[in-house]
């Protein structure tokens, strides 16, 4: 496989309850509203002409309406799961489970994480890989209801739409396998079940283990507020945990025979707050103390920050994060205790490609953006209401239906994705589909809500057509294939791949 050729490899040394799902549509409505809700879920998705779709893209859509059902099932029992990453057995398992059912090979356990896994189906060229995730976030629980409801109070919730990427990227792979089976199309199609997105561990880690390299071109997408072909980047990012050692004394009685741990954490963000001054405005750097000692009469012995060092280019990380460390070590020297630094993660900015982004949006246009109710709009509002109130957001719109254009020279996304470390590999192309209301947070317990209900439904199986679509083209017209080769080959010239994570570490085994 030539698509690494340009891109020059380096890493660093070793050394360094579940609920039912609250229909929006239950609220009594009068004898003519009904009649007209009918008519309107009859058009719910603007009509794509048959003509201008070959055999097996029909087919293709046709098998994602057959599957709905088992679609729309997947992503409420995932969205109950509501697993964090690298915790996501049952939501791995019923994702593999379906692709077995469905004539797919499934290599289970793969780069060391048990929630991953690889499902294949066909052979031969080309080798076209579509992205699943399935992760939640910690204590995002959240009913389907229009206010702050956990389902459990403290546990986690699928607020990044996680469980609706999972349920859309198995409902494009059952479509893509049978319109192969029933076209004899030449060519592999692979769903590839990847963790732990939110800490952006499970790609990076597989990408390092080159479970991606044989393949021609990888598809992804994401729930969010509008639907769109992904033109641009992202940020490139560095996680890792410094954890300071000191000694341990009676803080009122023998101070001086301590030596504070917790001191050399403060005095580490402490410097790291004075670095933003003289940062680049795209970069940031944010932390968090997850242990800062046990009670104050005692002189901490132990202490660990976690940082997140982030810009929109990898370069640009690689200095800020060795400045960081630096920082570090400095609150070591004056502490006078020792530090250990634990690299989790190294993801990298998404190289984007333009053949596939403008693949990917006439896909959206042939098949068209679903269309959402009275009563989904309704619910959309009374979910936006609470962002209206404490920040005083106006909304123009409840639900985004539009489909935007590829703008030219987009700005990077403020993001991170571990999608990422897949683009300086092989070509790599995405888009969204909208699943949550209109301007709605990231993370939001908004989010929960709208992935869970009808309105992520639609936004599901929408984003299920637009990757099967693609998938197809692919298959079908080695052109697609080589233009899009050809611009990852352009814009990986130059480019030097350097990871933090040292060579050999295994998988982190759990993030916190």
């Amino acid at each position: 496989m030539d698509t690494l050729a340009n891109v020059r490899i380096c890493r660093a040394p070793r050394e360094t309850r579940p609920h039912r799902k609250e229909d929006v549509m239950a609220r009594p409505v009068s004898r003519m509203l009904a009649i007209g809700l009918l008519v309107l879920s009859l058009t719910q998705y603007a009509f794509t002409d048959d003509a201008t779709l070959r055999p097996s893209q029909q087919t293709a859509l046709a098998a994602v309406d057959a599957h709905s059902d088992t679609v729309k099932s997947v992503n409420q029992s995932i969205w109950n799961y509501a697993e964090v990453g690298l915790q996501e057995q049952q939501s791995s398992r019923l994702l593999i489970q379906h692709l077995q059912k469905n004539g797919f090979t499934v290599k289970a356990g793969v780069t060391g994480m048990p929630t991953a896994f690889v499902a294949s189906y066909g052979s031969g060229k080309p080798v076209i890989g579509i992205l699943a995730e399935y992760d939640a976030l910690p204590g995002m629980s959240q009913q389907v209801a229009p206010q702050r409801q956990p389902a459990t109070t403290g546990k986690p919730g699928h607020a990044c739409g996680h469980s609706g990427l999972g349920a859309g990227a198995l409902g494009a792979a059952l479509a893509v396998k049978e319109a192969i089976a029933k076209h004899q199309l030449p060519g592999t199609i692979r769903l590839y079940g990847t963790p732990a997105e939110e800490t952006v561990i499970g790609k990076v880690y597989m990408a390092l283990d080159q479970q991606f390299d044989d393949l021609d071109v990888c598809l992804h997408w994401h729930p969010s507020t509008r639907n769109e072909a992904k033109a641009g980047s992202s940020k490139a990012l560095v996680s890792a945990k410094f954890t300071f050692r000191g000694t341990p004394a009676h803080a009122s009685v023998s101070p001086e025979s301590g030596r504070s741990a917790l001191d050399a954490v403060e005095l580490m963000n402490i410097g790291a707050n004075y670095m933003r001054e003289h940062l680049k405005e795209d970069a940031r750097i944010h932390y968090v103390v997850v242990n800062g000692g046990g009670a104050p009469n005692v002189v901490p012995p132990e202490a660990t920050v976690w940082y997140y060092c982030r810009a929109d280019s990898h370069r640009d990380v690689e200095y800020n994060f060795r400045w960081l460390q630096d920082i570090a070590r400095g609150a070591e020297k004056m502490t006078r205790t020792k530090l250990t630094v634990q690299i989790d993660t190294d993801c990298h900015e998404i190289i984007p490609n333009a053949p596939l982004a403008a693949l990917i949006y006439d896909n959206l246009v042939k098949v068209g953006a679903p269309r959402f109710t009275a009563d989904e709009q309704f619910f959309a509002r009374r979910l936006q209401e609470p962002l209206a109130a404490q920040f005083g957001t106006q909304f123009t719109r409840a639900i985004d239906e539009r489909i935007h254009r590829i703008q030219p020279n987009p700005k990077p996304g403020k993001g991170s994705t571990d999608v990422g470390d897949i683009s300086w590999r092989v070509p790599t192309g995405g888009l969204s589909t909208t699943c949550f209301v209109a301007q709605s947070p990231g993370h939001s317990w908004q989010n929960v809500a709208s992935i869970g209900s009808s309105i992520g439904e639609k936004g599901i199986l929408f984003a299920s057509k637009v990757l099967a679509l693609t998938t197809l083209d692919l298959l079908e017209n080695p052109q697609q294939v080589s233009a899009a080769r050809q611009d990852f080959s352009t814009r990986t010239e130059k480019l030097k791949y350097f990871s933090f994570i040292p060579e050999g570490q295994p998988v982190p085994t759990k993030i916190r």
